[in-house]
């Protein structure tokens, strides 16, 4: 059996739980807990629709008790007057005790899906972020959720009174005359004909395009904005607003292909729901069976008011179907994020047994039928640095990812301890294994909080040495409250001071596995000799995986490992790979060319840097900055 199916076969559960495709969630399933309250919110607003009736009737009665022959009942014009004001102050009170339920429960939903939405994205696996536009991920977390509002807080509200009220009227209509009543539907019927139309494949499908179309416009953004200092400084502002305008453009014409596929409906929906269209079916009956003495007077009165009351609900349930959709692709959204298959845990992890790393025929591809890496059996002894080079796209940032695993392999097995990692469980794994790679992400805290989020119990010293050793710390020192200072509020840092930053926070870590995708990539040459002696120095019985560039960290690996299109083509030390004058050495050859000044000006800095006997570098004991 492989380590999958032994993962499956010892956590049969898994693809039962909740969030795994084989348990999706439904809209309603995400708002089932919430039920209860739900129903209270539509009781409250059933009780206040039926009460908002009380002051039409009361004019009704008023009017036929006042037109009827003979004296006035004036205790009975009182007890009609009394029972309308009863019921006006019924309907605030209860729509009011719905409209606060409704938003008391919007905010407990969106609390709940946010926290449900941030616990899923910390079970996913690492390496499907990677392949998410940040922008389109933000407004799931942000737009979709907050679009749950108005089908919590309002909607309810507004399609109880679309039917509560029609029906009480309509009995009472009925009650009446039927024959009128059957013409103040008329335009009642007008305009639900019209709603098929709305639900057309045309128009979903310009629904999808325009929900699309803004996903594009909140990606481009974002991306706009973070790297608009870049653009700027290359020249490159009239090419980075292209995509933004694209996005635009496409928007405004997916938007202007929906108001143009929907606006002659929703015309017509509003002609047949206004006013003077109503009043004049109403006339125009009434007059009729009027003049043919079918209907008296007074009787005419109660069409006038509550055909009128006809229209608005149905009104409303218009907007509360727009927003109602709206709601549900959010949902829809939201869902699919919710059912990605979190990270496979072992239902009973098995502990390491030293850390020893092995990958044994492991293959590994993004999509099915693609793969990126094959047959790659490759062994980590505890103790040695092994650095992966290659050319780009030769699949090294998709063999380090595997170690950490941020993906598992398609197919065979990586071991830690001698134990597959999918069988050793995520709190075991991140503190097994730490990482530090090229695309640095810094939270919106403090220097000292970045540096020791793997060790929230650190202390200030610790954070401090770890510093050090990555070479930051003078650079912290000189941020407007040290390592008090918040990222992105107080200060910011280059992409190499956020290297230098994440670098510290493995060193702090102190894993037993590190792995470095060109972790002094963006430093300068004297940085980044003294952060590779700092390395060097906590090497101890450390495995170190590394993808290299740079001809002295190649050189100072213990083991190379090239790659070419997914597979190892050599592996050996560095000198005797050169020494083989194979694909190693045309590649070191070609590498070491392309950065002769960088190496020139690391000499010279490994030349400043190295410190006298007894002296300190930096604040650094001189056995830690060696």
């Amino acid at each position: 059996m492989s380590a999958t199916g032994l993962a499956q076969a010892r956590e049969p559960s898994t693809a039962r739980r909740e969030g795994e495709p084989g348990a999706r969630r439904t809209s309603a399933g995400l708002l089932r807990p919430h039920c209860p309250a739900l129903t209270a919110v539509v009781v409250l607003q059933v009780v206040g629709a039926l009460a908002g009736l009380a002051p039409l009737l009361a004019v009704v009665e008023l009017g036929r008790t006042l037109l009827a022959s003979g004296p006035v009942d004036h205790g009975h014009v009182r007890g009609i007057v009394l029972a309308g004001a009863a019921g006006f102050f019924v309907r605030l009170l209860f729509t009011a005790a719905s409209s606060v339920t409704g938003h008391l429960l919007d905010g407990r939903v969106q609390l709940d899906l946010r926290r449900r939405l941030a616990a899923r994205l910390g079970r996913v696996p690492i390496g499907w972020f990677s392949r998410r536009r940040t922008g389109e991920l933000a407004k799931v977390v942000g737009e979709d959720v907050s679009a749950v509002h108005p089908f919590i807080a309002h909607t309810p509200g507004e399609l109880v009174s679309a039917f509560v009220v029609p029906t009480a009227s309509l009995a009472y209509l009925f009650a009446v005359d039927w024959r009128l009543t059957l013409i103040t539907l008329v335009p009642v019927v007008l305009a639900l004909a019209l709603v098929p139309l709305m639900m057309t494949p045309a128009r979903l499908r310009e629904q999808r395009e325009f929900d699309t179309a803004m996903g594009r416009i909140s990606t481009s953004v974002v991306e706009f904005v973070q790297g608009i200092s870049v653009v700027k400084a290359f020249g490159g502002y009239g090419r980075a607003h292209q995509r933004f305008r694209t996005a635009a453009d496409e928007f405004v014409g997916t938007f202007g292909r929906w108001v143009h596929g929907i606006s002659g409906i929703a015309a017509g929906m509003q002609l047949a729901l206004s006013p003077p269209f109503v009043l004049l079916v109403v006339l125009t009956g009434g007059t009729t069976l009027l003049a043919n003495d079918e209907l008296a007077p007074a009787d005419l009165l109660p069409f006038l008011l509550l055909g009128l009351g006809l229209t608005a609900p149905v009104a409303a349930l218009g907007h509360g179907f727009d927003e109602t959709q709206a709601a549900r692709r959010a949902v829809g959204r939201i869902r699919d994020v919710l059912d990605v298959a979190s990270l496979p845990e072992p239902a009973h992890p098995a502990p390491p047994r030293g850390h020893r790393v092995e990958l044994r025929d492991v293959g590994f591809g993004y999509e099915p039928g693609r793969e990126v890496l094959r047959g790659i059996d490759l062994v980590l002894e505890p103790g040695t640095v092994t650095a992966v080079v290659g050319p780009s796209g030769s699949g090294k940032s998709t063999l380090v990812r595997l170690l950490p695993r941020f993906y598992d392999p398609t197919h065979g097995t990586i071991t830690l301890g001698g134990v597959d990692l999918r069988e050793l469980g995520s709190r075991a794994l991140y503190t097994s294994v730490s990482f530090v790679f090229q695309d640095v992400r810094l939270l919106r805290a403090s220097v000292a909080d970045n540096i020791a989020l793997a060790v929230p119990h650190a202390g200030l010293d610790e954070v401090m040495r770890a510093a050090r050793l990555a070479h930051i710390h003078d650079r912290v020192l000189e941020l407007p409250r040290g390592y008090d200072t918040v990222i992105g509020e107080d200060a910011g840092l280059s992409g190499g001071e956020a290297q230098r930053i994440a670098l510290a926070r493995a060193l702090l870590a102190d894993t037993p596995v590190l792995v470095l995708d060109e972790a002094t990539a963006f430093a300068d040459p004297r940085t980044e000799v003294a952060v590779r002696r700092a390395l060097a120095t906590l090497r101890g019985d450390r495995t170190v995986l590394v993808i290299a560039h740079r001809p002295e960290t190649i050189a100072e690996a213990d083991t190379a490992v090239l790659m070419e299109d997914g597979a190892i083509v050599e592996r050996g030390r560095p000198a005797e790979l050169l020494a083989r004058g194979g694909r190693f050495a045309a590649f070191w050859q070609a590498n070491r060319s392309a950065v002769t000044d960088d190496g020139a000006a690391a000499r010279v800095a490994d030349h400043e840097i190295r410190p006298h006997p007894g002296e300190r570098h930096g604040g650094v004991p001189r056995e830690e900055a060696r």
